[in-house]
Formats: C-alpha cells, sequence, structure tokens
C-alpha cells in the first residue's frame, strides 16, 4: 500500500484536535526491550494499551520512561520484541505512515529560534500534505485552532524565541494536536507549566478522543487524570493497572522512597494521592 493511500485522514478540514475514531489506537508491547546505547534499561515489557486510554508512565530518573516513549513512537528501534499500534508493526511502516500514526511529543524540546509558533505547530500537517503544501487558508485556520486548544490564539506569528518555557510547550503540543493521530505520546508534557496550564493540558488530554500515553513525574497528576499507569522499576515494566492499584502505598514506598496516602477532598469527595517524605512520620 503506497503512502498516499494511508495518509487521507486529515485532508478534511474538520482535521483538527479530537477528530479520531474511537476504534483505533490499539497500542501492544510485545517482550520489548529498550536499550540506550549497550545498556538495557526496560526488559521484556508486555502490555496493551486499549484505543482512547489515557496511560501514565511513571518511575524514577533513570528508569527508562523517555526511552520506553521513544520505541513506542517509533523514533528509536527496540533491542527485541515488537511495537503494534491497530495489529501493524511500527517500526516496519514507511515514514508518512507512522507520522499518521503516532504523534511523540518529547521532552525539553526546542524548536529553531527562527521560526514563528504556527510554522511550528503546521508541521503537524506535513505527514498529509503534498511537498510544499502549508500555507494554503485551510491549513493556517487549522493551526489556529489547534493553538486555540492549547490557551495560545493569536500566537502564530510570534517567534520561538519569545515565548516562555510554558508557551514553547504548549506550541508543540499544537502540533502533535494538528498531527492529528490515534496515538499521542507524552514526554513530561506538564514540563515548565504553570499549575493552571497543567491541569488544563490535562483535561485537554482526556478530552481528546484518542490514545494517550504520558511519562509523568508528578504521581498526584498521574494519578488523577490516567485510566491506568505503568510503573518503572529496576528495569521491568509492570502490567498497567488502575491507579489505586498501580500506586499503592507499599508500591510508592518501594519504588520511590515515599510514603503515600489517599485522602478524600473536603469539597469534591473524590480520593487525591498525597505524598510525603518517610521522616515526615518520625
Amino acid at each position: 500500500m503506497s503512502d498516499s493511500t494511508q495518509v487521507e485522514r486529515p485532508s478534511s478540514e474538520e482535521a483538527c484536535p479530537g477528530n479520531i475514531s474511537a476504534s483505533s489506537g490499539e497500542v501492544r508491547a510485545v517482550t520489548l526491550t529498550c536499550a540506550i546505547g549497550r545498556r538495557n534499561v526496560v526488559v521484556g515489557a508486555d502490555f496493551s494499551i486499549e484505543p482512547g486510554e489515557i496511560v501514565g508512565i511513571v518511575g524514577p530518573n533513570g528508569s527508562g520512561k523517555s526511552t520506553l516513549l521513544r520505541v513506542l513512537a517509533g523514533v528509536d528501534k527496540p533491542r527485541q520484541g515488537r511495537v503494534l499500534v491497530d495489529g501493524q508493526t511500527l517500526h516496519t511502516m514507511r515514514p508518512r505512515q507512522r507520522a499518521a500514526t503516532v504523534a511523540l511529543v518529547a521532552q525539553d524540546e526546542t524548536p529553531p529560534a527562527d521560526m514563528l509558533a504556527g510554522e511550528v505547530v503546521a508541521l503537524g500537517l506535513t505527514p498529509y500534505l503534498p511537498p510544499w503544501g502549508l500555507g494554503a487558508p485551510r491549513e493556517q485556520q487549522q493551526v489556529a485552532q489547534a493553538l486555540a486548544a492549547v490557551d495560545l490564539a493569536g500566537f502564530a506569528g510570534r517567534q520561538v524565541h519569545q515565548l516562555s518555557g510554558g508557551e514553547r510547550q504548549r506550541v508543540l503540543l499544537a502540533r502533535a494536536l494538528l498531527q492529528n493521530t490515534p496515538v499521542l505520546l507524552l514526554d513530561e508534557p506538564t514540563n515548565h507549566l504553570d499549575v493552571t496550564h497543567q491541569l488544563e493540558l490535562l483535561t485537554l488530554m482526556r478530552s481528546l478522543n484518542r490514545t494517550v500515553v504520558a511519562a509523568l513525574h508528578d504521581l498526584s497528576l498521574a494519578d488523577r487524570y490516567c485510566d491506568r499507569i505503568i510503573v518503572l522499576h529496576n528495569g521491568s515494566a509492570r502490567a498497567p493497572a488502575p491507579p489505586a492499584q498501580a500506586l499503592t502505598p507499599d508500591v510508592v514506598a518501594e519504588v520511590f522512597g515515599v510514603d503515600a496516602t489517599r485522602v478524600q477532598h473536603p469539597l469534591t469527595g473524590e480520593n487525591h494521592l498525597l505524598i510525603t517524605p518517610r521522616e515526615a512520620r518520625r
């Protein structure tokens, strides 16, 4: 099958955040081993993520969160095993098909300083357009919609070097939204964001009707916004489980060396994960 027949989805005027079929976006890791150089950092990962699920990846620094995400995105190849998206092996896809299947917002990615925010976002349309196909009014409208979705309406003409770290992060997210893939991978998406935009981003993440896999440092945010959580520890990836099962006090103590307890919010009645240093008990 040629690339032109595999990337039809975003050619309509509706190709903006959220327009993904609920039946697409299943991700499977099959006996996956991920490495940095010669060192294996995640070994034998075997899990499935259902279409439309929000799955968090948590673990200490150096546990392999970013490495696993890059393999799941097809950016890096696994040392062993396979990644399947909707039954197709990701790493054997042609580049345009892969770019229409999975979008990655990497941690601390910095676009060229002389680019405009709108130009960065417009790169999300690249898999679906012929060379030099950007710039038509329809594409400009799609860029504006994606920027508005991340609370950056009117920023299309801003140069990247004029943006704060948090604004650059949201520009990159807008690019991924415009890419309109069934699978969205986010590496520390709340990095550089103030608390307002952290919560808005994670709320948006839950509204996208697509499969989202996000590496998160903040266990409380992972607990609150994810359907299931994968815990990385000592080279292994624990099977995805609902937050209350994945982040038990015993697991949090073993993996992160801190205490965790669940408390009820006095106004909403929702349960929240409360993290405290272990010495706070003394």
